[in-house]
């Protein structure tokens, strides 16, 4: 095992610690891991990262499931329209895009070049909530409203922006569920992970037909990252996480920059 291939094992650990820490955004992490460290094709690595992610925030939600914060009635309204456009934007849409996308006269952009530069615009989107998050929580009066059809077309838009990148989208779903749920912040972040794990998770599905699995490397990736997801919980004793969200943010606003630059130069 070189140098390299330590990085991205300890950015496994990192994403998990994020995670942990701050209660979503480290997913974003996950695919440009996996990409630039332990060189996995971009296809490839957002269906790892769709296993990753599952698997880390189904960890993490045993925690609120303790403490009774998730709104089950709310994940499965959202879940179901999100996991079913995962799932066939994996089965049916990736396999069905052209391998070379647009040619500009010498600069050709292919399928992964695509998939990678649409990756870091949803991360200059996400780095962008992240910094501009008010530090005063939107405060609900605890009444729970179901606005159906909203919920289901966010959930189909975050289904589909899941399945092309592999994040689990946290950054769409939480505004979502207190907006148009009007679920308190601790709930609606509860609420999430569980809406993240389902959707990754059945989305993951999709590539196991399409693609060829490392199990062992992934295996070991996911353990890694929900070990960090432990320790994240931990440090959260002795770190305000919210304060590091806007340092987090503006470090994946430098990184969907740099993919950017790194994919058309």
């Amino acid at each position: 095992m070189g140098f390299v291939d330590l990085l991205g094992y300890l950015g496994a650990l990192i994403i998990g610690i994020i995670l942990g820490l701050i209660g979503g955004g480290g997913s974003i992490l996950t695919v440009p891991v996996l990409v630039y460290l332990l060189s996995i094709n971009p296809v490839t690595a957002t269906a790892y990262s769709l296993f990753v992610v599952g698997s880390t925030s189904l960890f993490g939600s045993f925690r609120n499931m303790q403490k009774k914060r998730i709104d089950y009635r709310t994940a499965v309204i959202f879940s179901i329209p999100a996991f079913i456009a995962v799932y066939a934007t994996r089965k049916f849409l990736l396999p069905a895009i052209p391998e070379y996308l647009v040619t500009i006269g010498d600069v050709v952009i292919t399928k992964n070049v695509g998939i990678m530069l649409f990756f870091a615009f949803i991360m200059v989107l996400a780095s962008i909530s992240m910094i501009l998050e008010p530090s005063e929580k939107p405060v609900t009066d605890g009444k729970v409203q179901y606005n159906y059809p909203l919920i289901i077309i966010e959930g189909l838009v975050v289904g589909v922006l899941t399945g092309i990148v592999g994040a689990g989208g946290g950054f769409l779903i939480i505004p979502a569920l207190v907006l148009f749920v009007k679920l308190p912040m601790k709930r609606a972040v509860a609420t999430s992970l569980v809406i993240i794990a389902i959707k990754s998770l059945i989305g993951f599905i999709g590539d196991v037909q399409n693609l060829d699995i490392n199990w062992p490397f992934l295996l070991i990736f996911t353990v890694i990252s929900v070990g960090g997801i432990f320790l994240g919980i931990y440090l959260n004793r002795f770190i305000d996480g919210e304060k590091l969200k806007k340092g987090f943010g503006w470090f994946v606003l430098l990184m969907g920059i740099y993919i950017f630059w790194k994919e058309i130069f």
